[in-house]
């Protein structure tokens, strides 16, 4: 994150949709964690299923764990 619209944005929607995150500032990241990172557009949301770079990706994130929490759902059904 970066303190930008879709930054801003990008947390929000984590936020509402109760989807854990840790958030680093991509500005700060060389200092406190791994040292130099590759070119990397912020917002960026890495994650099990993949790196998703940029406002329109994490929604696709968000899309992936919204339809895997459905199929959970549904798939538990099956046994009542």
């Amino acid at each position: 994150m970066d303190g930008s619209d879709d930054s801003v944005k990008a947390v929000d929607l984590l936020k509402r949709l109760g989807i854990d995150y840790v958030e680093y500032n991509i500005k700060k990241f060389e200092e406190s964690c791994c040292g130099e990172l590759p070119t990397t557009k912020a917002p960026s949301l890495f994650a099990v299923e993949g790196i998703f770079k940029g406002l329109e990706k994490i929604n696709e994130y968000i899309t992936l764990k919204r339809d895997a929490a459905a199929f959970d759902i549904q798939s538990e059904s099956v046994y009542w």
